[in-house]
């Protein structure tokens, strides 16, 4: 079994490959016809869309995940092995069906509808499959899974917590979001959008105590404050940095105490090539733990969040721009840099994917990524910064 170049350990993502059929149409779509525009076959799944940006920023990540042999599955095995990422993670067999997503986008590039077949996924990922890789899950950096894997969640993430390896959790959507309940306890980072964080506060509540949030065009400020009492009730059952994405107004990082490597337990950090050269164009040029103060204790209460807007970009298609935020924080993280300078690196590569056509970009420039970054990181904005609320 392979892991990094020269025998280190790599980050593991665990999820979907998924061939996304996205039908995007020019005038606004009307039931029961169709109308003019365009259809694409894409590259996704949002753990593949993870962990190819991962990939493209020099993280090398291992994927584990399932394929049929149909033609879904060629088209994505045959790209998955055009940009050199490992296949020993990948499931085949004859009668998996390929996981299949028809997206139609309406003239925004927003999904207006779509329709998931996506089956295989919870039938074939079994905790049977993840443990013949556990010996990459507790030697890597940090683990991501997403909310798909229904059955597989607390297997993967028990072996990545006998180890003390720290967890990622992707949400996916509003009603599969509800599954971090039963593993919260072990999820250092969750990054949901704001539906998702309602409805992962409440899965993790007595009842249903936190109501959708009407967002209108309120400030992110207000935003933030009509929020706080979720994010600051998953912080309580452990999660230890809420990456909130916040649409077009960009991230709300929250953590409760500081989050520091040492805290959240991501150690083993590993880089080569691109992301060596990330990680010191970065440090160099944005200071580390620019607003965390080292003598706060790990227990603190201490409840500290930064905002972070998005930046502006000429927006060709917006379905990867989320996938790549998330790739490119654990990629930055997988590096060694801090959560600050890793946020910043993720909005950096979301631009750089809405601006083209595919849901991952076929290359990042280190020049405009860190560049990017730079903007983000030194725009920063801290809500608060105070012991408890």
């Amino acid at each position: 079994m392979k892991q990094g170049k020269d025998g280190e350990a790599v980050p593991v993502v665990i999820g979907w490959m998924v061939l996304d059929i996205q039908a995007t149409s020019s005038i606004p779509p009307h039931p029961r016809t169709t109308c003019p525009g365009q259809v694409h076959y894409v590259q996704g799944g949002v753990a593949r869309n993870i962990a190819e940006c991962m990939g493209k920023l020099g993280a090398d990540p291992f994927f584990i995940s399932v394929l049929g042999f149909d033609m879904a599955g060629t088209l994505l095995m045959e790209h998955w092995k055009s940009v050199k990422l490992p296949t020993e993670g990948i499931r085949r067999q004859q009668d998996i069906k390929t996981p299949t997503v028809c997206h139609l986008l309406d003239v925004t590039g927003e999904v207006a509808a779509g329709v998931a077949s996506v089956e295989a996924v919870e039938k074939f990922i079994t905790p049977e499959w993840i443990q013949q890789f556990k010996r990459m899950i507790r030697s890597a950096p940090i683990l991501m899974v997403d909310a798909n894997l229904s059955p597989t969640l607390e297997a993967s993430c028990r072996l990545a917590a006998e180890s003390n390896i720290p967890v990622w959790f992707e949400p996916i959507s509003i009603a599969k979001s509800k599954r971090i309940a039963p593993i919260v306890k072990y999820i250092s980072f969750a990054s949901p959008n704001e539906d998702e964080l309602i409805a992962m506060a409440n899965a993790l509540s007595s009842g249903n105590l936190f109501s959708p949030i009407e967002k209108h065009k309120c400030s992110s400020d207000t935003l933030f404050q009509m929020l706080k009492p979720a994010i600051w009730l998953l912080l309580q059952k452990g999660v230890k940095v809420l990456v909130l994405t916040i649409g077009s107004d960009g991230v709300i990082l929250c953590t409760k105490g500081e989050p520091n490597s040492r805290i959240i337990g991501l150690e083993k950090s590993q880089r080569h090539g691109f992301s060596q050269q990330l990680f010191e164009t970065m440090t160099s040029s944005s200071p580390s733990n620019r607003y965390f103060d080292s003598k706060v204790p790990e227990r603190s209460s201490n409840f500290l969040a930064v905002h972070f807007p998005a930046l502006s970009a000429s927006v060709v298609r917006l379905t990867g721009a989320g996938d790549c935020l998330v790739g490119g924080m654990l990629a930055s993280l997988s590096a060694g840099l801090d959560v600050m300078q890793s946020v910043a690196i993720g909005i950096a590569a979301a631009k750089t994917s809405v601006e083209v056509d595919s849901n991952v970009p076929s290359q990042f420039s280190l020049e405009t990524i860190t560049g990017d970054a730079r903007i983000v990181y030194s725009a920063a904005k801290v809500m608060q910064h105070k012991s408890k609320l």
